[in-house]
């Protein structure tokens, strides 16, 4: 059942405008902190959010920006390890201009990829630095978010 505070108001939900921006923005931020360990020349991801960004101001359309999205997570696929993490965070952030629950996921596998490059401990250190990176007027949902659905996302926010 999803939490109708993460449904835009537009949508049924109660998420205005403002704190769906306000996520998007977030999520592209703990996505661009681990990108420098996607190591690839391949630009979609940082298409991707550059594209979420350009979404949060009205410069591009949502379906654009969760396109840039799919186009960062196909540069994951043929990857392993912290290089896919990272471009599958990318690719999340985006997509929360199309729903703003991918704001987990790209937090998520910002997540693994710091694991997979450097242990679980940078992986706490991470999810904490990603918690004091949280704009106040979206903080409490998040957090609340992250304690429902922290097993669907591999149990990283513990």
């Amino acid at each position: 059942m999803r939490d109708p505070r993460m449904v835009t108001v537009r949508r049924g939900g109660t998420l205005t405008d403002a704190d769906h921006h306000l996520l998007a923005l977030w999520a592209a931020e703990c996505a661009e902190h681990v990108l420098p360990l996607f190591d690839s020349d391949d630009p979609r991801p940082r298409a991707a959010l550059a594209a979420v960004r350009a979404w949060t101001c009205g410069e591009l359309s949502m379906w654009d920006t969760r396109s840039a999205g799919g186009h960062a997570m196909g540069a994951a696929r043929d990857l392993r390890g912290a290089p896919r993490f990272a471009a599958y965070a990318a690719g999340q952030a985006a997509c929360v201009a199309h729903v703003a629950e991918h704001d987990l996921g790209a937090a998520a596998y910002a997540i693994k990829a710091v694991r997979a490059a450097s242990g679980v401990e940078a992986g706490r250190r991470e999810c904490l630095w990603q918690r004091g990176r949280l704009p106040a007027p979206v903080q409490e949902l998040v957090l609340e978010d992250q304690q429902r659905r922290n097993a669907l996302c591999w149990s990283v926010f513990e």
